[in-house]
């Protein structure tokens, strides 16, 4: 068994990354959401994407379990499944799918709220220096997608109608050029 390698984006040392050709978010958002169901992964674990550029632009998407013995059996179910596996991370910055409380993060929640039941270390609001007010609400439109920065898993939010904030990243973007 090859040892884990540690990865500056996550708080566990246990990373695979598993290469699906996938070409979007959406289909990478939904292999992470099928993978949690069939795998035994713990509330402390993360899934992320990560977009791999260059000469065959992907999205690729990783796993991370919080243990070594939980390690082992996502790889092998994994493997089993035909995938090929990766240890460790492609980079630093995944956009987590998957994280405690995730699953939670539904509706109207307080930046504070969201703080406490999740995973997610800090909100930060686009153009702006410092943190929001504790009590600000949050509309999450059921899609919030933290990203790891400096090895904190930070939301960024914007601001929205009625002194409320909203995800940066929306569930269901107006492609480019839509209108034309």
């Amino acid at each position: 068994m090859t040892r884990p390698v540690r990865t500056p984006y996550v708080r566990t040392p246990y990373v695979l990354t598993v290469d699906a050709g996938l070409r979007d978010l959406r289909a990478a958002d939904h292999l992470l959401r099928t993978l949690a169901a069939e795998l035994p992964l713990t509330a402390e674990g993360f899934g992320c994407t990560h977009l791999v550029r260059g000469e065959r632009p992907r999205v690729v998407v990783s796993l991370a379990p919080e243990s070594g013995e939980e390690l082992a059996h996502v790889r092998g179910h994994l493997v089993a499944m035909g995938y090929e596996v990766i240890e460790g991370a492609p980079d630093a910055v995944g956009r987590a799918v998957l994280y405690r409380g995730a699953d939670v993060l539904r509706g109207t929640l307080s930046v504070e709220e969201v703080l406490s039941v999740s995973a997610i270390d800090r909100v930060e609001v686009l153009g702006t220096a410092g943190q929001p007010h504790p009590s600000i609400r949050l509309v999450t439109h059921s899609h919030v997608r933290p990203l790891w920065q400096s090895g904190e898993l930070v939301l960024t939010t914007m601001p929205a109608g009625g002194g409320t904030l909203v995800p940066f990243e929306v569930p269901d973007p107006t492609p480019c050029c839509a209108d034309h």
